[in-house]
This record gives structure tokens, sequence and C-alpha cells, in this order.
């Protein structure tokens, strides 16, 4: 807008029109941290022709919304681009849905969410303006590159097609009844697995043992993805294998990976308790061939590149309302890890296009979050399981920490008196679906099977179809064929 008014003396309206239909506006997150809100006072120091244009456009808009909801003094708060209070702020999500001609999220729930509650008021005023583009990944860096192993055994079978159509690992899916290609599967994924352990032994000095269940959850370290769910399973797992001589499980390692934002101080508190907890547990003679726990530092692209492939079980337990769609999900499952997921984000439509039956679902719903967050009383959660009780008291009194034994008091005392993501509420169903991963875990064909499942129906999560519906819906762009000869239009 400054630069086709003040740069080529547009009008308002001709500006406004070529703004409006160039830009469009993708939802990545429903997180409060990620929809900006600018202090007036800093846009008009640094930015006061820009900040002057952004009071124009709301000006503009809200006598737009006042005639057409006449007399809706709240509906013209809510929908203001300036956040009025002592320190006025401009809503930058607010002002990017106003200047776009498209806004999308990025999984089906995450867009029902973004239209029937965030931003509701904005899918009213602006009918058909909304759509969902569900993420994707790219299939020659996530299987092709990352899995040779697996990658030369799909090929064979089906061809190489499939990397450039993911919709046609479909045809492998007969072969989950093969038991010889069953066997090769296994094959590939424990060559994987013994390479992972060997690159977890050159970052940590630590041995892993790739006959054991590789268990993992690699992501960004945030409350709402709920690592803290994941190592107090750990902690009552390895209590069970303590104090209960009927309690067995297959033996499992525990994979954790992922960074914190620089300020963000109980998550760096959570990968401090991981590594505490791994710490003392790995020490544990009488239950070390049954249960370990690593943290793999500096997660990255190249590091991920080991541990997908090596992976079995797939942690995408973010509270279900929270994760706009998730991609680490999709990458797991192509490679031949069965999920353990909230109905949350992308788990949805994964769930949809691989199974009921192979796939690994718990916990309460995005509307059952909102229903019973209002009345939501951790601590009667706390009581009613006394190892879950023990292993939060353990973690509270310095059994992980015995030189410092209050580093963890500020992590409890959240999880019992603020428990904002639900930890605690959705502990027993998670307890009770990692019980029933350990009997499918025993079943070793039945368990290939629908991981060859899982791969052979991943392909809707291609980044090509996310691209090709980006532009279908939204850019309108001319495809351009590139060719051996050269680019050449479509």
């Amino acid at each position: 807008m400054r630069i086709f008014l003040d740069d080529y003396d547009l009008s308002w309206e001709k500006a406004w029109d070529i703004t409006t239909r160039s830009c469009a506006y993708t939802n990545h997150t429903l997180m409060s941290e990620a929809l900006e809100k600018w202090p007036v006072s800093m846009f008009e120091k640094l930015l006061p022709r820009h900040l002057k244009i952004v009071f124009e456009i709301n000006r503009r808009f809200l006598r737009d919304v006042s005639v057409r909801y006449m007399g809706d003094n709240d509906r013209l708060r809510r929908l203001s681009l300036i956040e009025e209070g002592p320190d006025k702020k401009v809503r930058m999500a607010h002002l990017a849905i106003v200047g776009s001609h498209s806004v999308n999220g990025v999984a089906e729930l995450h867009t029902r969410l973004l239209r029937e509650k965030e931003l509701k008021d904005f899918d009213e005023t602006f009918p058909g303006r909304f759509n969902n583009k569900t993420n994707g990944i790219t299939p020659r860096r996530w299987l092709l590159a990352s899995n040779p192993l697996l990658a030369s055994l799909i090929t064979k079978h089906i061809g190489k097609g499939w990397a450039k159509d993911l919709r046609q690992l479909r045809k492998i899916e007969p072969l989950a009844d093969d038991k010889e290609f069953r066997n090769k599967f296994d094959a590939a994924k424990h060559a994987n697995k013994e390479q992972l352990a060997k690159v977890t032994r050159d970052l940590t000095g630590f041995d892993i043992d790739p006959a054991t269940i590789f268990d993992v959850q690699v992501k960004r370290i945030h409350e709402y993805k709920r690592q803290l769910l994941n190592i107090l399973h750990v902690v009552h797992c390895w209590l069970r294998l303590k104090e209960e001589p009927g309690f067995n499980m297959h033996p499992r390692t525990f994979i954790f990976g992922g960074k914190a934002a620089p300020s963000y101080l109980t998550a760096k508190m959570t990968i401090r308790l991981i590594c505490h907890v791994a710490e003392m547990i790995n020490r544990d003679s009488s239950t070390n061939s049954k249960l370990r726990v690593v943290f793999l530092p500096n997660y990255r692209v190249s590091l991920a590149e080991k541990i997908f492939p090596a992976a079995e079980v797939s942690e995408q337990i973010s509270t279900a309302g929270m994760e706009a769609s998730g991609t680490g999900n999709m990458k797991f499952a192509l490679n031949g890890a069965l999920t353990v997921g909230t109905l949350d984000g992308a788990n949805i439509e994964i769930m949809e296009e691989v199974g009921k039956e192979n796939i690994f679902i718990f916990g309460l719903t995005a509307d059952e979050v909102m229903a019973l967050r209002p009345h939501y009383n951790p601590m009667e959660y706390y009581e009613k399981d006394p190892i879950l009780k023990q292993a939060i008291t353990m973690i509270n009194t310095g059994f992980f920490s015995p030189e410092v034994p209050g580093m963890f008091n500020s992590l409890i005392d959240l999880l019992l008196h603020d428990d904002r993501y639900m930890v605690l509420a959705d502990f027993e169903a998670y307890r009770r679906c990692q019980e029933q991963v350990d009997r499918v875990y025993c079943d070793r064909d039945a368990w290939t099977k629908k991981a060859i499942l899982n791969v052979a129906r991943i392909g809707k999560f291609s980044s090509d179809r996310t691209i090709l519906e980006y532009n279908r819906d939204i850019w309108h762009a001319q495809p351009l064929m590139i060719t051996r000869e050269g680019p050449q239009n479509a």
C-alpha cells in the first residue's frame, strides 16, 4: 500500500484492490504468541507512515463492519485492527486477514477451529475467504534420500514413480500380507535402528539396543506438545518395573529431541527434567534392560534424517485443539512408525487415511478439552493414581536432581495448579494406550503389517499435493514444466 500510494501515486481504491488480490494469509498456529500484536508506540517510532496506512485501513474496514452490523459495538471492538487499552497494539493477524483475498489453516481441524472459534467474526464478515490446505512433506527428502533401504525396497516392487506421485505407495498395500516382503521391511527397519544407535553413541556416549522398541518424540519443546506427559509416563513405567512384580513390558528405548525458544524457561526446564530422569533411570541395572531414555542434542534436519527411518513409535501427543497440523507425524508414518496420538492437527486426517486399526489414538478431543477447562482440577487426577503421585512427588522433592532438590518445583507447581495443557487429565488414557502398543508390538507380524499399511496409505500428505491445492485455489499461477530442454509453459 505504501509503495502504491507514495511511489506510484495510485488512488487508495486501486492500491487496495491490487494489494488484496495479491496477498494471501496462511495461519500456522492457534497459539497466542504467534498471533502477534505490535505496540503502536513502537510502530509509530519505527514505521510512522506505515502506521498511518494501518489506521486508514482500519477506519475504512470498521465503517464497512458498522454498516453491515449496525449497533454491534462489541463486534467492532473484536474485529478492529487496533487493540485498545493503556498500550494500544496493532493486531497483525487481523491486518493479514483484512488485507488478503484468502485465509487458510493447515489441517482440517485447525481450519475448523479458526472458522468456528478463534477467527469466527472474520469468517462471518468475509464468507468464502477461509479455506483449508493440509500440510505435506516432500517424499524426496523424507523417504527417497533419508531412508534408501526402504525406498529401494518399495521401488523394487512398484517402480520409482512414487517419488513424484506419493499416492502410488498404495500399490504396496497388498504386500503387507506377503511374509517375504514383511521380513525385508523389518530388516530395513532394524538396519536403520542400528544406524541410529551408532549416531546416538557418537552424540551422547550412550548405548541403546536396536532390539528394543524405539519410541520417539522429536519436535519443538513446548508445553502443548506435552513432552512432560511422555517423561511422566517413563517414570511411571520405571516405578512399576521396580514395585509391581507382575508388571512386564517389552524393552523400550524412549528417545527425545528438540529445542526450546531462547526465553521459554518452562520448555528449557522440561529438557533438563528429561535429561535428569534419563541419567538416573539408565543407572538402574535392575530395569535398564527393559527401559532406557536418551535425549539427542541439537535436533536438526540432518539428525532427523537418521531418526525418522529408525523410529517405531511416533509420539504425537499434543493437547487436542492446540497443534495446527504437524509434519513430523507424516514423516514418521511415511517411514513405517505407528502413531500414538491425540485427535489433534493432522493426526485426525492420518487416522482417516491409514485406518483406526493402524494408529493408537487416546485422550480428550478438542471439544472435550474446552468443555473440561472451566472446572478442571488437576489435583483430582494426581490423587487418583498412586504411582503417578509417587512419580510427581519424586520429581518435586529432588530424587532426580539430588544436588539441587528444588530444581523442578516450578514445573510441578504448574502441573498441579495450572495444568493448562491437560497433562494429568490425559495421563490415564495415555498409559492405557501405551499398554496397547506393547501388546501389539509383541505380535511382530501384526505390527509390521500395520507399519507397511501406514507407509502405503500416507500418500495424501505429500507437499506436491499441498502445493497443487494452493495453486488451484489461491495462487492461480501457470504451471511450468521442467524438462531436459529447459522450462516450458504447461
